[in-house]
């Protein structure tokens, strides 16, 4: 990058200045990492200090079956398939409880688009989990789902979402983003929620008091415009709604091996590599630069390893999500190592080994508590890892 873009990107952030869709592509363009991680790390630092947000929370994927075959997903099976699973009622119920003792604050709740489940398995689930865990929120279907609920039942969205509120829905999830723009998207997503409907649902969302998070499938066969594209898109609703409390780059994952059955469901991978670290920290110091109006980063450790992760707390993000426990949709992809589950005292130990502050948050990013920073003893001079 020439030293005056440099210098005049630099004081465009520095006096709180948006960025252009320009300005993003040429960030993407620059090849000094220390230089973009340092402002990703200023604004950062000028929104969330030298704290780390993170919850304690549970992934279930109550079913896998799904009328969609997404090029980049190896988590959906086919009625009849034979791993394809769906979750009674009670088994949900069963597997969050048993996380009650370790003061579960969140439900993070995705599913395949079913062809035959009843729409009336969806709030009697968020009831029936609200139930039994009265103090745990529930963040619950990606746009995509509320879409297709819209299909099976006949309702308009606003209808739906009135309904799963009032059976204790307090937050969309994220997914279904995946890359906005149509050059990209008609080569990876096999539904039919698109921008148009994605935003539409989202902003309904937003509408009856939800706050929602956003994200990105970055790394498979888009290019760096299409990131610019799909965020400046993002912040613009953004600026409509104010719903939006974070934002949150997902890693694509090659189909290394499904332990189930052997078959490699990936259609992308044999014409993609996955994002390479300093790619992934790349995409998230563009993100947390152009994304001015979002709070919150957060890197999603099961999609970019711990280490990864850790140094993205040096780029941009501040939240480190939780302790998820069985995250299928990634877990049946990539098979290359992070655990399915990290609790309070990881999570704790990763970041202050980061050198930030941990800081346990709920849905609604309310603080529930806050931790010591990094311990003295084992640091002359505690400070933010360097790169």
């Amino acid at each position: 990058m020439d030293a005056g873009l440099k210098r005049e990107l630099e004081q465009k952030v520095r006096d709180g200045e948006r960025l252009s869709r320009e300005d993003g592509i040429a960030l993407y363009e620059s090849d000094d990492l220390a230089w973009l991680g340092g402002l990703a790390h200023e604004v950062r630092t000028r929104k969330n200090g030298d704290v780390v947000h993170f919850n304690v929370n549970r992934h279930l994927n109550m079913t896998n079956v799904c009328t969609a075959s997404c090029a980049y997903c190896s988590f959906q099976r086919k009625p009849g398939e034979k791993d394809a699973y769906t979750m009674r009622i009670e088994e949900a119920v069963r597997l969050a409880k048993a996380m009650e003792n370790e003061n579960l604050t969140e439900l993070h709740i995705v599913n395949g688009l079913h062809p035959n489940l009843p729409w009336r398995y969806y709030p009697r689930s968020l009831s029936e989990l609200k139930k039994a865990l009265p103090n745990v929120s529930l963040k619950a279907f990606t746009a995509t789902e509320i879409h297709h609920f819209e299909t099976i039942s006949g309702m308009s969205a606003s209808d739906i979402l009135d309904e799963l509120i009032e059976a204790g829905l307090e937050s969309l999830t994220g997914g279904g983003a995946e890359i906005f723009d149509w050059e990209v998207r008609q080569h990876i997503v096999d539904h039919r929620t698109h921008w148009e409907d994605w935003s539409r649902i989202h902003r309904l969302a937003h509408e009856k008091g939800l706050k929602t998070p956003s994200t990105m499938l970055y790394g498979h066969i888009e290019e760096p415009r299409h990131r610019v594209d799909h965020v400046l898109r993002l912040r613009e609703l953004q600026d409509e709604t104010g719903g939006f409390q974070v934002f949150i780059p997902l890693r694509y994952q090659h189909d290394f091996v499904d332990m189930q059955d052997g078959k490699i469901r990936n259609k992308l991978q044999a014409r993609t590599t996955m994002a390479t670290g300093a790619e992934a920290l790349k995409t998230f110091a563009v993100s947390r630069l152009l994304f001015d109006n979002v709070p919150h980063v957060k890197v999603f450790w099961v999609m970019h390893g711990v280490q990864t992760a850790q140094l993205a707390l040096q780029h941009g993000a501040d939240d480190m999500d939780g302790s998820v426990v069985e995250y299928k949709i990634t877990h049946d992809a990539d098979n290359y190592g992070t655990p399915n589950k990290l609790g309070r005292e990881d999570l704790l130990e990763l970041i202050r080994d980061a050198g930030f502050r941990p800081v346990e948050r709920n849905t609604r990013y309310e603080i529930i508590r806050e931790y010591p920073g990094p311990d003295a003893d084992r640091r002359e001079s505690p400070q933010a890892m360097r790169v």
